[in-house]
Protein backbone atom coordinates (compact mmCIF):
# COMPACT_ATOMS: atom_id res chain seq x y z
CA UNK A 1 0.00 0.00 0.00
CA UNK A 2 2.84 2.21 0.92
CA UNK A 3 4.09 1.61 -2.72
CA UNK A 4 0.68 2.60 -4.36
CA UNK A 5 0.65 5.78 -2.35
CA UNK A 6 4.01 6.79 -2.99
CA UNK A 7 3.65 6.37 -6.50
CA UNK A 8 0.67 8.57 -6.49
CA UNK A 9 2.46 11.19 -4.74
CA UNK A 10 4.87 10.92 -7.42
CA UNK A 11 2.71 11.51 -10.16
CA UNK A 12 -0.27 13.86 -9.08
CA UNK A 13 2.97 16.00 -7.09
CA UNK A 14 0.40 15.48 -3.80
CA UNK A 15 1.37 14.39 -0.06
CA UNK A 16 0.30 11.04 0.07
CA UNK A 17 2.90 9.84 1.37
CA UNK A 18 1.44 8.03 4.89
CA UNK A 19 4.25 6.77 6.66
CA UNK A 20 5.80 10.55 6.40
CA UNK A 21 2.50 12.47 7.41
CA UNK A 22 1.65 9.76 9.92
CA UNK A 23 5.72 10.22 11.27
CA UNK A 24 5.25 13.91 11.24
CA UNK A 25 2.23 14.83 13.26
CA UNK A 26 2.89 11.83 15.90
CA UNK A 27 6.11 12.97 16.84
CA UNK A 28 4.95 16.95 16.33
CA UNK A 29 7.62 17.73 13.52
CA UNK A 30 5.25 19.60 11.26
CA UNK A 31 8.00 22.66 9.67
CA UNK A 32 6.69 26.56 10.25
CA UNK A 33 5.49 26.68 6.67
CA UNK A 34 3.46 23.59 7.49
CA UNK A 35 5.28 21.30 5.19
CA UNK A 36 5.96 17.59 6.32
CA UNK A 37 9.88 16.91 8.36
CA UNK A 38 11.79 14.83 6.16
CA UNK A 39 14.49 13.81 8.68
CA UNK A 40 14.72 9.78 8.71
CA UNK A 41 13.61 9.20 12.17
CA UNK A 42 10.34 10.75 11.26
CA UNK A 43 10.07 8.41 8.10
CA UNK A 44 11.36 5.92 10.04
CA UNK A 45 8.82 6.31 13.03
CA UNK A 46 5.96 6.67 10.41
CA UNK A 47 6.41 3.10 8.39
CA UNK A 48 7.19 1.45 11.90
CA UNK A 49 3.95 2.91 12.93
CA UNK A 50 1.60 2.37 9.83
CA UNK A 51 3.05 -1.17 9.08
CA UNK A 52 1.90 -1.74 12.84
CA UNK A 53 -1.65 -0.48 11.93
CA UNK A 54 -1.80 -2.44 9.13
CA UNK A 55 -0.73 -5.54 11.41
CA UNK A 56 -3.74 -5.14 13.42
CA UNK A 57 -6.42 -4.66 10.42
CA UNK A 58 -4.76 -8.18 9.31
CA UNK A 59 -5.38 -9.52 12.88
CA UNK A 60 -8.93 -8.13 12.35
CA UNK A 61 -9.64 -9.78 9.19
CA UNK A 62 -8.55 -13.20 10.49
CA UNK A 63 -10.94 -12.92 13.03
CA UNK A 64 -13.65 -12.24 10.79
CA UNK A 65 -12.89 -14.78 9.23
CA UNK A 66 -12.01 -17.59 12.06
CA UNK A 67 -15.31 -16.37 13.15
CA UNK A 68 -17.39 -17.16 10.49
CA UNK A 69 -17.81 -13.70 8.88
CA UNK A 70 -17.74 -12.98 5.21
CA UNK A 71 -15.41 -15.28 3.31
CA UNK A 72 -11.99 -15.28 1.51
CA UNK A 73 -13.03 -14.23 -2.24
CA UNK A 74 -12.50 -10.84 -4.05
CA UNK A 75 -15.82 -9.61 -3.75
CA UNK A 76 -15.59 -9.95 0.25
CA UNK A 77 -11.67 -8.56 -0.12
CA UNK A 78 -13.29 -5.32 -1.96
CA UNK A 79 -16.10 -5.01 0.86
CA UNK A 80 -13.57 -4.82 3.87
CA UNK A 81 -10.85 -2.75 2.21
CA UNK A 82 -14.01 -0.19 1.52
CA UNK A 83 -15.15 -0.67 5.05
CA UNK A 84 -11.47 0.40 6.65
CA UNK A 85 -10.86 2.68 4.19
CA UNK A 86 -14.11 4.57 5.49
CA UNK A 87 -12.83 3.98 9.04
CA UNK A 88 -9.40 5.48 8.22
CA UNK A 89 -10.65 8.42 6.62
CA UNK A 90 -12.75 8.72 9.44
CA UNK A 91 -9.75 8.54 11.82
CA UNK A 92 -7.13 10.73 9.90
CA UNK A 93 -10.18 13.01 9.57
CA UNK A 94 -10.31 13.63 13.40
CA UNK A 95 -6.59 13.11 13.82
CA UNK A 96 -6.19 16.53 11.66
CA UNK A 97 -9.07 18.24 13.24
CA UNK A 98 -7.47 17.59 17.10
CA UNK A 99 -4.02 17.90 16.06
CA UNK A 100 -2.32 20.79 17.63
CA UNK A 101 -0.20 21.51 14.26
CA UNK A 102 -0.89 19.61 11.44
CA UNK A 103 1.02 20.09 8.29
CA UNK A 104 -0.99 21.89 5.20
CA UNK A 105 -1.97 19.52 2.59
CA UNK A 106 -5.36 18.60 0.62
CA UNK A 107 -6.95 17.10 2.79
CA UNK A 108 -10.27 15.98 1.14
CA UNK A 109 -8.06 14.74 -1.51
CA UNK A 110 -6.03 12.58 0.74
CA UNK A 111 -8.89 11.08 2.24
CA UNK A 112 -10.52 10.00 -1.08
CA UNK A 113 -7.16 8.44 -1.69
CA UNK A 114 -6.97 6.70 1.60
CA UNK A 115 -10.38 4.76 0.76
CA UNK A 116 -8.81 3.25 -3.04
CA UNK A 117 -5.51 2.77 -1.06
CA UNK A 118 -7.24 0.62 1.50
CA UNK A 119 -9.33 -1.14 -1.06
CA UNK A 120 -6.32 -2.32 -2.39
CA UNK A 121 -4.54 -3.38 0.71
CA UNK A 122 -7.93 -5.72 1.53
CA UNK A 123 -7.68 -6.77 -1.92
CA UNK A 124 -3.97 -7.72 -1.84
CA UNK A 125 -4.02 -8.79 2.21
CA UNK A 126 -7.08 -11.43 1.45
CA UNK A 127 -5.40 -12.42 -1.68
CA UNK A 128 -2.40 -13.85 -0.01
CA UNK A 129 -4.19 -15.36 2.98
CA UNK A 130 -6.30 -17.09 0.38
CA UNK A 131 -3.06 -18.29 -1.75
CA UNK A 132 -1.27 -19.35 1.92
CA UNK A 133 -4.44 -21.22 2.79
CA UNK A 134 -5.57 -23.30 -0.55
CA UNK A 135 -9.15 -23.24 0.53
CA UNK A 136 -11.30 -25.18 -1.68
CA UNK A 137 -13.78 -21.85 -2.87
CA UNK A 138 -12.40 -19.83 -5.84
CA UNK A 139 -11.01 -16.63 -5.19
CA UNK A 140 -13.08 -15.02 -7.58
CA UNK A 141 -16.37 -14.63 -6.12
Amino acid sequence: MNLILYLLSLVTHRVLNVPQLLGTMLLGRTHPDGSLSRSFSTKLFGNVAHFLVGILYIIGYLALWESGVGTVTASWSLLIGFDNGILAMIIWYFFFMIHPKPPIIQLEKYLITLVFSHIFFGFAATYVYYRLNQPEHSFWQ
